[in-house]
């Protein structure tokens, strides 16, 4: 994909504002960096001039501004120390990241979006929340909630899906349970799995995009047109569920050993039961390349110069033991 100078501009404003907000030391500080990240994001998925990123860029722009609004009226209520207060904050941060009970957004914007746009949704545009939220001790017992909802909601809704970037939006909210449940053990380990979460993103939404795949009906076709990406997309796609020895296995094992250590039994069976269900329709999506074979033959140019960057990116979903380990003894 090519980028233009006027996504180029926003691009880098959505970054700085993401940067405003992590080395903001007050609460006002961060809303702004959100509210220009949040302007800067807009414009760069209402580019496509159609009515589905239209109608994505106009619920994306009332759901934050909503978000936003609940911020700046708590972060007022905290001068006057009105506790529950953090409470509010921590509940417009959950609708930011599109963590359940709050998710409803989320996969309706998805459908609404071109791959690109999609990953910066899943992966850049968590960032700042997740930071925010880190700031939130108090309201532990309120992200384990939202943790445990997350993954058993992003389980169980991705199996009856069939446009994969609904798929996607469901994997994404049940990875956010996982991401919370790191937060409230480490304020730092919570990154670790997010740089994980975000490289075996990338490679699945490289490969969508690069095949122009947007429905489970296009998989079979796979097959027989490149059976060298069949076989990538498949390794990214376990990783993703969390199979070992894939990458996407590891940090959710440290989590699991982590979760023990810290005496916090009641997430765990939530957690594993939900791994098994994203597992199962990542599965879904791999039998039709492993079992069917293609009614009829759809021949599609891979550009070369795309296919290097994703086999790195395969090779690191790959490489994921030696990786993991090599993080985990430092």
């Amino acid at each position: 994909m090519r980028i233009s100078n006027f996504q180029l501009l926003f691009l880098i404003t959505m970054i700085l504002g993401i940067i405003l907000c992590i080395s903001s030391s007050t609460w006002f500080g961060a809303w702004v960096g959100l509210e220009l990240n949040l302007m800067s994001f807009i414009p760069f998925i209402s580019t496509k001039m159609n009515q589905f990123s239209s109608e994505a860029s106009l619920k994306y722009f009332l759901i934050q501004a909503l978000s936003s609004a609940t911020i700046i009226l708590a972060s007022s209520l905290l001068i006057l120390f009105f506790y529950p207060s953090q409470a509010l904050i921590t509940i417009a941060l959950l609708l930011k990241t599109g963590a359940a009970p709050f998710h409803f957004w989320f996969p309706q914007i998805m459908e609404g979006l071109m791959w690109p746009e999609a990953l910066i949704l899943m992966t850049v545009q968590k960032i700042a929340p997740m930071f925010l939220l880190t700031l939130l001790s108090n309201s532990s017992y309120l992200m384990l909630t939202s943790a445990i909802l997350s993954a058993t909601v992003g389980a169980l809704g991705g199996m009856n899906q069939i446009l994969l970037r609904s798929i996607m939006a469901f994997s994404s909210i049940n990875h956010m349970g996982w991401m919370l449940s790191a937060l409230l053990i480490n304020e730092y380990l919570w990154i670790y799995y997010f740089l994980i979460y975000s490289i075996m993103t990338s490679s699945a939404i490289l490969l969508f995009s690069l095949i122009k795949m947007n429905h489970l009906s296009q998989i079979i076709n796979l097959k027989s047109t490149n059976p060298l990406l069949m076989i990538l997309l498949s390794f990214i796609l376990l990783s993703l569920g969390g199979l070992p020895p894939f990458l996407g296995f590891f940090p959710k094992w440290l989590i699991i050993q982590k979760l023990v250590e810290f005496n916090l039994p009641l997430i765990l069976p939530f957690l594993i039961f939900s791994a098994l269900g994203t597992l199962y329709y990542y599965l879904r999506i791999i039998t039709p390349l492993l079992m069917i074979k293609s009614p009829k033959m759809l021949w599609l140019n891979i550009p070369a110069k795309m296919s290097t960057l994703n086999i790195l990116l395969i090779f690191t979903n790959i490489l994921g033991l030696f990786f993991t380990i090599l993080i985990y003894s430092l």
